[in-house]
């Protein structure tokens, strides 16, 4: 069984930084792709960030140059560092973790910026 636990959110003011990490249990995590998503109120889920097995990353638009996803298979987690954050990245930011074509999700941690 797969678990994903996320945690580091909270309340954080705009420009500031925030690290959210996610801890990764089950027969997944050092070959899958890890990714990040969000969800604020009344918004689709969207695509932050992904980082393959071998540390490709891909990013949002909206998050390049001040979010920064990486991974430390030894400690199986997977990280997402939120620099310079702004109001509109509040959400509640949601782990993933891809194998085949199954996504796995994590609980969510609400992230809140405010201005």
């Amino acid at each position: 069984q797969v678990q994903l636990v996320e945690s580091g959110g909270g309340l954080v003011q705009a420009g500031r930084s925030l690290r959210l990490s996610c801890a990764a249990s089950g027969s997944i995590f050092s070959r899958n792709t890890m990714g990040w998503y969000r969800q604020a109120p009344g918004k689709q889920r969207e695509l932050v960030a992904t980082i393959t097995s071998g540390g490709s990353t891909v990013y949002a638009d909206s998050v390049k140059g001040r979010f920064t996803i990486s991974r430390d298979n030894a400690e199986n987690t997977v990280y997402l560092q939120m620099n310079s954050v702004k109001p509109e990245d509040t959400a509640v930011y949601y782990c993933t973790a891809h194998k085949g074509w199954t996504t796995y999700w994590g609980q969510g941690t609400q992230v809140t910026v405010s201005s």
